[in-house]
């Protein structure tokens, strides 16, 4: 019966785990961070619940992006000059941590004027069920040689209807079959 007893202790346990895990959003979906494409960042935030505690992931080319979180008066003027936090990995995930208007652009010359730039407004709470499907591929951005083009991306299907993916509920439902079966 004791055995039992730690068993559900740790079904509960690991239940509130998976479950405050949160959502991960790839900032403009398979065309990631860039110029290319045509990118419409305004309408990609637009489409997502994004709350605190999930990460927002944009990946990139550094050799030709960075990313900086600005104050909303540098975001409206493409202001790169005194940013918040700048980040140049090519592969930044960023969790969110408290609610409200996030900004980010790109510090190279005339990319945020040419649109590379988000307000990521982050909520409350996550509307965001677990989801036991596997994480979709990406899709590989395109390959033009350049950064500047016209090249169209096409956005690869996402596992939930929001475009996060969540696998807080799978991971513990795994763990927690190993250690019944440790147990029994």
């Amino acid at each position: 019966m004791e055995r039992l007893n730690m068993v559900v202790a740790l079904v509960v346990l690991l239940g509130l785990a998976g479950s405050s895990a949160g959502a991960v959003y790839k900032v403009g979906d398979s065309a990631g961070w860039t110029t290319m494409g045509n990118v419409n960042y305004g309408l990609w935030a637009s489409k997502q619940t994004i709350a605190v505690g999930d990460t927002a992931v944009f990946t990139y080319n550094k050799n030709f992006h960075n990313l900086l979180e600005v104050s909303k008066a540098d975001y409206q003027s493409c202001n790169a000059a005194s940013p918040i936090a700048t980040y140049a990995t090519g592969n930044d995930s960023i969790v969110l941590k408290s609610a409200g208007p996030r900004y980010f652009l790109c510090g190279f010359p005339g990319h945020c004027a040419a649109g590379q730039k988000v307000v990521i407004n982050v909520k409350k709470t996550s509307s965001a069920a677990p989801s036991m499907a596997p994480l979709a591929p990406m899709a590989p951005a395109p390959s033009s040689g350049a950064e500047s083009g016209s090249a169209t991306a096409t956005p690869a299907p996402t596992p939930n209807a929001n475009g996060a993916s969540s696998t807080g509920f799978s991971v513990g439902f795994g763990i927690v079959s190993l250690l019944a079966s440790l147990c029994f």
